[in-house]
C-alpha cells in the first residue's frame, strides 16, 4: 500500500454512513469510492463524504487504486464480495456476522490466508473505552480469579422493524442473538477463550419476524467451569447494555455505550467483607470513537502483517456460538459447541 489506504465502502446504509465517518479526517486513509445498488443513496452518501459513487460492488474489486474494501451490505453476500476482493489481492474488513453459515464464513478465513490479506470482521465494541478498561482489569488481575460473565443487552426495535432487510431469513443469519447478541458473545470469548457446552432459548414475542428471535438467553461453560451468561432482546422498550465480570476480588462492569445507550461507565465494587460498599466509577465522555479505534487496528494490522483483534476467526467463532445457541433451543438440551454446523447449506 502507499502511505494512504485507499479504500473502497460499499454499501449505503447507516453502517456504510458509520465507518465513512470513521475516515473523516485521517491523513493515512483515502476513501476512493463507495459502491451502492441504487443510484440516488448512492451518490447521495458519496457527495456527502467526497468521494466517487459507484453503482454495483463488482466494478470496484479489482480497481488498482483500491488497497482494501469495507464491506457493509447484508449478511447474505458477504462471502462472494470478500472471497472476490481477496483473491484480488484487496484486505476486507467486513461488518459482522462474518457470512450467513459457517461454511461460508470459514471459506472467507481460507481464502485470507491463501491470498496473504487481512481480514477483519466488524467488531466495535472490542474498542469501547468501557471494555478496553474491563479487559485490562481481567488481564492484570485487578479482579482476580474470574467466576462468570453476565450481560444484558437490548433495544426497543422501531415501527415497521419487521419489513426490514434484518428480518428477513434469506438475507439474514439469525435474529437479535446475531444482530446484536453476536458482539457479546465475542466480548465472551475475548476475556475467556473458547467456551465448551451451552444451553439455550429463543422466543419470538411481539415482533412478527418468525423463524426469526426477538428474544434469546443463554448461558455458556468453558472447560474450567467458568460461565457466561447473556439476555439479548429486541422488547428492551428502554435501550440497555450492560455487562459484568465477577471475580474473588471484586466485580468489573460497563453500563451503556453511549447515546440511546446512556452514558457509558465503567464499574469496579471490590470485595470488602467488612466496610461499606463501595464502588470506583469511570464515565466516559464524547463521541463514540469505537469505529475510529477499530479502523486503525485494521490499518496497523496491514502495515505490520499481525492479525487484527477480532480478525476472521473471531467471526467465525463468534458465528458458531450464536448457530449452537440455536441449536440448543431447538434441541431443548446442552449443545457442544464445536460440534455445531452451519444449521443451512
Amino acid at each position: 500500500m502507499t502511505n494512504q489506504l485507499r479504500i473502497a465502502v460499499i454499501g449505503t446504509g447507516l453502517q456504510a454512513e458509520r465507518r465513512l465517518s470513521s475516515m473523516v479526517g485521517r491523513k493515512d486513509v483515502r476513501v476512493v469510492c463507495i459502491a451502492g445498488r441504487r443510484e440516488e443513496p448512492t451518490k447521495a452518501l458519496a457527495e456527502l463524504f467526497g468521494s466517487q459513487p459507484v453503482l454495483g460492488w463488482e466494478k470496484v474489486i479489482k480497481r488498482d487504486d483500491v488497497d482494501a474494501v469495507v464491506i457493509c451490505t447484508p449478511p447474505h453476500t458477504h462471502l462472494e464480495i470478500a472471497a472476490t476482493a481477496m483473491e484480488a489481492g484487496k484486505h476486507v474488513l467486513c461488518e459482522k456476522p462474518l457470512a450467513i453459515t459457517l461454511k461460508d464464513a470459514e471459506m472467507m478465513v481460507s481464502v485470507a490466508k491463501k491470498e496473504s490479506v487481512v481480514l477483519k470482521c466488524g467488531f466495535n465494541h472490542r474498542y469501547h473505552p468501557g471494555i478496553t478498561l474491563l479487559k485490562r482489569w481481567v488481564e492484570e488481575g485487578t479482579l482476580g480469579k474470574i467466576y462468570y460473565i453476565r450481560s444484558r443487552y437490548g433495544h426497543c426495535g422501531r415501527p415497521g422493524y419487521e419489513n426490514d432487510w434484518r428480518s428477513d431469513p434469506k438475507l439474514v443469519a439469525g435474529g437479535q442473538l446475531m444482530e446484536h447478541g453476536i458482539h457479546v458473545l465475542d466480548l465472551f470469548r475475548m476475556l475467556l477463550g473458547d467456551f465448551h457446552t451451552v444451553v439455550g432459548f429463543v422466543s419470538t414475542s411481539f415482533w412478527p419476524i418468525a423463524p426469526l428471535e426477538d428474544n434469546a438467553m443463554a448461558i455458556f461453560r468453558n472447560k474450567i467451569n467458568q460461565a457466561a451468561f447473556i439476555h439479548s432482546s429486541l422488547t428492551q422498550w428502554r435501550n440497555l447494555f450492560s455487562f459484568e465480570v465477577c471475580g474473588e476480588n471484586g466485580i468489573g462492569s460497563v453500563e451503556g455505550l453511549g447515546g440511546s445507550y446512556g452514558v457509558e461507565r465503567a464499574i469496579f465494587n471490590p470485595r470488602e467483607f467488612e466496610k461499606p460498599f463501595r464502588e470506583e466509577v469511570t464515565e466516559f465522555r464524547g463521541e463514540d470513537k469505537s469505529w475510529a479505534l477499530e479502523l486503525e487496528d485494521f490499518i496497523l494490522a496491514i502495515k505490520t502483517g499481525r492479525e487484527p483483534s477480532g480478525n476472521g476467526r473471531d467471526g467465525v467463532e463468534a458465528l458458531r456460538m450464536v448457530f449452537a445457541v440455536y441449536e440448543s433451543a431447538k434441541r431443548l438440551s446442552p449443545v457442544e459447541i464445536k460440534s455445531v454446523g452451519a444449521l443451512r447449506s
